[in-house]
Order: structure tokens, then C-alpha cells, then sequence
């Protein structure tokens, strides 16, 4: 994007003693071009039904230099449907009859806040459990095919995501929302597939725009998703989709007792970094070579619908003690373990002197990580002040 100013994002810098003194890191170094990793397309984990559908609603506009991806998904498609039916016939009474006895806890905020960072925190607690990469690009026979994939299938993953090069792998923790739109529910993530495609607002963000029908087949695909977790692992789940966010309404309706953490950033950041993740979506992931003419304007609606439906949502988040917590990323990355237990005591889970050390463990693994920096056109900036300006000056961001 062309640049007239400059937006400078916070450096993370961790540390194992929320006492010490945190030192600037040194300037970072020039990138290093490199090749980019091969990795497998997301919708190689749908399944054949889903796949003709999404294929039908967007007027088959596969590429033709996209050919050989939608043959390759096609092929899957048809073998995790068959693999779908052989984990259904031995695991399907199993998973019916698990409970979900302890209810999730929901890490929620926009993409690009930092729901990534708290959520690879908080599952150092060894209590807890999560969906990983194969629970959620491959939900149809996670179950069935869990230790192939890895301890066989490394190498099929980069080692690090595309978009901020965070680490990537099989039992690295992933968003829900990836498992549910290979499901075939409504979702925005599918809009990256066919990004040069209009995308009517069918209200899948915040579930607003599905029959009563679809809802309750939401409802009822989302919760088998996550028994299917639940045996997987045996533990309370901490999940994290941005999605979420919009959805509290229904997720307190299935889960009474579930518990909600939301992080907060500068939305002068969160523009142009949730651009840049959509825009590496559809090239990485995509049926078509983008050019995505309504990319911004997504983001921009997508944010509000987000926010309004979080503002909507507090006196139900704010009802019961011990339910909701907030916080701002920039205090996280500046002071990583104090905040976390805030979040520890704002939700009343208890047990972070037992999982303290676990996390200052991950944070000396990854000291020095930096975020990438963005520009902002003086446009933008104006844009963003108008579409969001309430925002902004809701969590103090002027």
C-alpha cells in the first residue's frame, strides 16, 4: 500500500519476572528474501458435498492456472468423506456420549489483536486443551487420523505462518472457525476462496443472517466439533476465533458457563495487518489470482459488525462475576506475565503459580519476536477515524 504515514507497531518483548526491567531489543535486521514454502490448500480438509457447494455458489470461476488445486481438492474431498463415514463408525457413539462438563474459555478480539499470542499463553496451562491444526483443517477424520498425519505429515506445513510467521505444525493450536467453514457451515473465511467473486452478507459473522434451520444446525455441528476435541484431548478447552466475538449470544446459550477473555489493539494497526492477512489468505489459499477489489471495505464492515455485536453482548458478559475480562495488547506484550494474571484472577480460573513456569518456558522460547509494520495513506487514516472513530476512542486509541 502506498505510504504517506507511518504506523509503528509495538516490538514484543518478553521476559520470565513481570519485575524486571524490559529492555528495547536492537533494530531489527533488513528481511531476508526467501522462497515461500509450499504448503497444502485449506479446503484440501472439506468434504465432497461441501466442496460441490462452494464450487456451485461461486459459478465454478475457478482459474484455470487454479485447475490442478480444485482437482486435488476434489480427490480429497472424496477420500475425507469416506474417512468422515469410517469415523462416524468407530468413534461416533463415543463422541455422542461425551459431555462437555467444564465449559470453554473464549479468547475474542479482531483478528490481528493478538488472540494468538493469549491463546498459545493460556494452553501452557497443562488444565486445558485445544483444537490444534488437525482437529481443524482436517475435522472430518481428525479422530481417525490424528498420529498419521504427525508423526507422517510434517512435512506438508511451513514452519511458520505466512502472514506473521508465527509457528505453524499439526499440534500447534488453531482457530475453530477453519474447521467449522470446512464443515460446511456459513462462514467469512470462505471469501478468501474466491476473492475476485462479490460476497453477499449472508450474517455469518454473527450468525444473524442464517434461518432458524441453519442456526440449529450451526448450534449442533459446532458442539460435535468440539466433543470430537473434548475426546481427543479430556480437558476444559481454551479456544480462540475471532469470530466469536460477534457470536457471545449463542455461545452463552450453549455453554451457560463459559468464560470470555477479549484483547484489544490500536485499530490504526489492526486495519492494515487484517488486510495483509486476507490478502496472504487468497494468495495462499485462494481458487483465483487475486485482486480482491473489496478487500478494505470487508475489513471495515467486518470490524463494526464485530465491535457492535461485543458492545451489544456486555451486560450478558458483565451479569456474572468471573465471566469477562479485558485487555490491551500492548500491556501483554509489554509485561506478558502480570497480564496473564490478571486474566488468571478477572476469570476466576485459579492455578497460575502452578502454570507460571511453564509460560515464562514459552516466552524465553520466543523472546525477540517482532510484529510487522504497516503504513497507513492519509485516506486510510481519515477512513478509519470515520468507519471507526467510536472504537477508537472506546478503548483510548486516539
Amino acid at each position: 500500500m502506498p505510504s504517506t504515514a507511518a504506523v509503528v507497531v509495538p516490538v514484543e518483548r518478553t521476559g520470565p519476572d513481570p519485575n524486571l526491567t524490559y529492555v528495547p531489543a536492537l533494530p531489527p535486521k533488513p528481511p531476508v528474501p526467501h522462497k515461500r514454502q509450499w504448503s497444502p490448500r485449506l479446503w484440501e480438509g472439506t468434504d465432497l458435498f461441501t466442496w460441490l457447494r462452494m464450487l456451485r455458489a461461486n459459478g465454478f470461476a475457478v482459474h484455470p492456472s487454479h485447475w490442478y488445486i480444485a482437482a486435488i481438492v476434489s480427490v480429497n474431498a472424496t477420500i475425507n468423506t469416506v474417512l468422515r463415514w469410517a469415523l462416524n463408525a468407530r468413534h461416533g457413539s463415543r463422541v455422542r456420549a461425551t459431555e462437555i462438563t467444564n465449559h470453554p474459555v473464549f479468547v475474542i478480539g479482531h483478528w490481528r489483536t493478538g488472540t494468538t499470542l493469549l491463546h498459545e499463553l493460556l494452553i501452557r496451562d497443562p488444565r486445558f486443551g485445544f483444537p490444534d491444526m488437525q482437529d481443524c483443517f482436517n475435522p472430518h477424520h481428525a479422530l481417525l487420523t490424528n498420529g498419521f498425519f504427525k508423526r507422517y505429515c510434517g512435512w506438508m506445513l511451513p514452519g511458520r505462518r505466512p502472514m506473521d510467521n508465527m509457528l505453524f505444525g499439526w499440534d500447534r493450536p488453531q482457530e475453530d472457525e477453519f474447521a467449522l467453514a470446512l464443515l460446511g457451515l456459513p462462514s467469512t473465511y470462505t471469501d478468501f476462496a474466491f476473492p475476485n467473486r462479490p460476497h453477499p452478507s449472508q450474517g455469518a459473522l454473527d450468525l444473524s443472517g442464517l434461518s432458524a434451520p441453519e442456526l440449529a444446525k450451526w448450534k449442533r455441528t459446532f458442539v460435535r466439533f468440539l466433543k470430537e476435541v473434548t475426546v481427543r484431548t479430556g480437558k476444559q478447552l481454551v479456544l480462540k476465533s475471532p469470530p466469536h466475538t460477534a457470536r457471545i449470544p449463542t455461545l452463552l446459550e450453549l455453554f451457560p458457563n463459559a468464560k470470555f477473555v477479549h484483547i484489544v489493539r490500536d485499530p490504526h494497526v489492526v486495519f492494515p495487518s487484517t488486510v495483509n492477512l486476507w490478502s496472504s489468505m487468497a494468495r495462499n489459499h485462494g481458487l483465483q489470482a487475486p485482486n480482491w477489489p473489496g478487500l478494505e471495505e470487508k475489513v471495515l464492515s467486518e470490524f463494526r459488525v464485530i465491535y457492535d455485536r461485543l458492545e451489544d453482548s456486555r451486560p450478558l458478559l458483565n451479569a456474572v462475576p468471573g465471566r469477562f475480562h479485558e485487555l490491551r495488547y500492548e500491556a501483554l506484550v509489554n509485561n506478558p506475565v502480570a497480564e496473564l494474571r490478571k486474566v488468571y484472577d478477572g476469570l476466576q480460573l485459579g492455578g497460575f503459580d502452578a502454570a507460571r513456569p511453564r509460560v515464562e518456558e514459552y516466552l524465553r522460547q520466543n523472546a525477540g519476536y517482532e510484529t510487522n509494520k504497516y503504513d497507513l495513506t492519509a485516506d486510510q487514516r481519515a477512513t478509519i477515524h470515520a468507519r471507526w472513530g467510536d472504537v477508537i476512542r472506546r478503548y483510548g486509541y486516539e
